[in-house]
């Protein structure tokens, strides 16, 4: 036992040393953009999935296919687009003929989805039948097909785009579908600094030499490490409030009330709190502190609060409303 703790120690200090290491990396590759890259490795090491929000152009498929480098994981990208079929995302039976004996038998192709790190790009352009394809592989990590189900590779992390700019035929996902995913975010543009030294390396001769900072066993075990995290009663109770006080049904605060139809679920809480074992693990701390909760209550909850036409008539969104919350809501 004493032995187990030992190397979970040893094990926080060298994740914090390797979240140095990825960051250093990454920003060879992309520049700025650095509370997104801690947001994907807390939802990565806490086995969430991301919903990833940002204009054309900054960035973000490379973003995960550097990640995916870096960490030594197999990376897929899926186009999501009106026409395309579950069987595309999961993977299809085709006929084999045996060439010696003649004979034929069905054998199943796998699909992009039997990947580590997915890359579903606007999923929002498909029907909800292929989006569903997706959103059950995320929930169950495996693949059913002619009724046979297929376990999918460890570590398995979606980060699903979405375009905020053009929503004409489009399928926004379901609120119960949204709920699937840990994390929502937001991908702003650069800084002035920061866009002159994208323009300045993207257009030279400049090329990237990127080092394999840790491989998927490690992955896998750094996720089961964060689930033996001690969190004090404190903290939870702090997370549990912050996600009830965004249901308008028995509230006191009258904004919630006047601008939210629909507040955060029991997820909501368990993210948070999921989120804030990894970040204090991430910054070299064995447990969480109620500062850790906060850090993540805006992209655990951006997709989670669905506001009243009253906010759009006063030009609120999610964000302001989480802001007032993390305000007003006590900490003891």
């Amino acid at each position: 036992m004493v032995e187990a703790q030992k190397e979970d120690i040893v094990a926080v200090e060298k994740l914090n040393q390797a979240r140095n290491k990825i960051k250093s990396e990454i920003q060879k590759v992309i520049i700025g953009q650095e509370q997104v890259i801690d947001e994907l490795l807390i939802a990565l090491l806490s086995n969430g999935h991301c919903l990833l929000i940002g204009v054309p152009g900054l960035a973000k498929t490379l973003l995960i296919s550097t990640l995916s480098k870096i960490l030594d994981l197999k990376f897929s990208r899926i186009q999501f687009t009106p026409d395309l079929m579950p069987s595309d995302i999961t993977g299809t039976e085709i006929i084999d003929e045996d060439t010696s004996s003649g004979k034929r038998a069905f054998r199943f192709v796998k699909g992009p989805i039997f990947g580590n790190i997915i890359l579903a790009d606007e999923i929002n352009r498909t029907p909800p039948k292929t989006q569903a394809a997706l959103l059950q592989a995320m929930q169950e990590h495996e693949v059913t097909a002619a009724g046979v189900t297929y376990k999918l590779d460890e570590p398995f992390f979606v980060l699903a785009t979405q375009n905020p700019i053009e929503q004409e035929g489009t399928y926004p996902l379901p609120e119960a579908q949204l709920d699937r995913f840990m994390f929502n975010i937001h991908i702003d543009y650069p800084s002035l600094d920061e866009e002159n030294l994208i323009v300045k390396t993207t257009t030279s001769a400049y090329s990237w030499n990127l080092e394999k900072v840790m491989g998927a066993d490690e992955i896998i075990r750094l996720q089961k490490l964060v689930r033996k995290v001690p969190v004090s009663d404190h903290v939870i109770n702090y997370a549990v409030k912050i996600a009830r006080a965004t249901r308008p049904q028995n509230n006191h605060l009258p904004y919630i009330k006047n601008w939210v139809s629909w507040g955060a679920g029991p997820r909501a809480s368990q993210y948070m709190i999921l989120g804030a074992k990894t970040k204090s693990i991430l910054d070299g701390r064995f447990t969480p502190a109620i500062e850790d909760v906060k850090n993540v209550a805006k992209p655990v909850l951006r997709h989670r609060i669905v506001t009243s036409f009253n906010a759009e008539a006063d030009g609120v969104g999610t964000e302001e409303i989480i802001e007032k919350l993390l305000l007003d809501v006590k900490e003891e």
